[in-house]
Parts: structure tokens; C-alpha cells; sequence
């Protein structure tokens, strides 16, 4: 009887994770560390600032002002889908970047921003860009991890080839 052998799994890309968060949390202990609340720092005048802010709620600050609950449900929310994403890292194969690097994005990004729920009761938000009179809302290297992890996960999606079902001897 012969053993099957082992495919080795993705989940080694875990370690893109821990570097999202380190570099995540650095940024924020930098930002707390030296930069004034709601106050503009420009790095490129009329594109981008450092600008240290606050968010209690999520994307676009939604449910920020929803009376705390939304600490715990965004909490469990990211437990949630980081085991899920770690779950199927576990199922793909380790060559398989294409898959297995967004799922350690947004698993990275999700766990940054865990961090500062749990700690401080808010995410901290520092990257400001802006055109005039125009801003997009406050973000921080977290945040860029998910939505880089979407991004690629729906591109994931869209291109990896079907595969064609084995024909029918019947």
C-alpha cells in the first residue's frame, strides 16, 4: 500500500501576512508617535498628505458612529473571514501565487487593523489623498493590503481558466 504523497499547501504565504502587519503597526506607532491629530502634513502639496485621524467604524467610516457594538462586529467579522482565507490557503497549492498572495493580503490587512480595534477602540487612519478640493477618505497600510487582496482576488477569479469537465464514457 502506498502513501499519497503530501502536496505542499500555501500556507507559508502567511508569512506575506505577519509582513503586512509589522509594516502596518510600525506605520502606526510612527504615526501616533509623531504626527498631530487632524492636521494636514504634506508630502506632495495638492496630492497627498500625512494626516493622523481616526475610525471607529470601516470602509468610508461606515457604522462609525453606530455606539461601539460595531468594535466587536467588525472584530469577529475579520476573525472570521482571515480563518476562512487561512482555511483555503490551507487547500491551495503553494506555487498557486495567484491565489495565494491576496488571501494573505487581506488576511494581513485584517489582522493590522484587529490590532488597533482591540488596542486603541478605533483603526488608525494616516494616508490622506487628495485633487483641489477633493479627498478620499483616510487610510493606512491595512486598509491598502485588503483592497490590493480584493482586487486580486476578483481578478483571480475572472482569470483563471475553466476547467473543462472529463468527458462522459457512459
Amino acid at each position: 500500500m502506498q502513501a499519497k504523497a503530501v502536496k505542499p499547501n500555501a500556507l507559508i504565504w502567511l508569512l506575506v501576512s505577519v509582513l503586512v502587519i509589522v509594516l502596518d503597526q510600525w506605520s502606526k506607532a510612527w504615526v501616533l508617535a509623531s504626527l498631530p491629530e487632524f492636521t494636514p502634513v504634506p508630502v506632495i502639496d495638492g496630492f497627498w498628505n500625512w494626516y493622523r485621524t481616526y475610525n471607529t467604524g470601516a470602509a468610508f467610516s461606515f457604522l462609525s458612529n453606530a455606539g461601539g457594538w460595531q468594535l466587536w462586529f467588525f472584530t469577529v467579522l475579520a476573525v472570521g473571514i482571515s480563518g476562512l482565507m487561512a482555511f483555503w490557503l490551507s487547500r491551495t497549492p503553494r506555487a498557486a501565487w495567484r491565489s495565494a498572495l491576496p488571501y494573505a493580503l487581506v488576511i494581513g490587512g485584517a489582522i493590522g487593523n484587529i490590532i488597533d480595534r482591540q488596542i486603541h477602540g478605533h483603526v488608525v487612519d494616516f494616508i490622506q489623498w487628495y485633487v483641489g478640493s477633493y479627498y478620499w477618505p483616510s487610510f493606512n497600510i491595512a486598509d491598502s493590503a485588503i483592497v490590493v487582496g480584493a482586487i486580486g482576488i476578483a481578478l483571480s477569479g475572472f482569470l483563471t481558466k475553466d476547467e473543462k469537465p472529463a468527458a462522459n464514457n457512459g
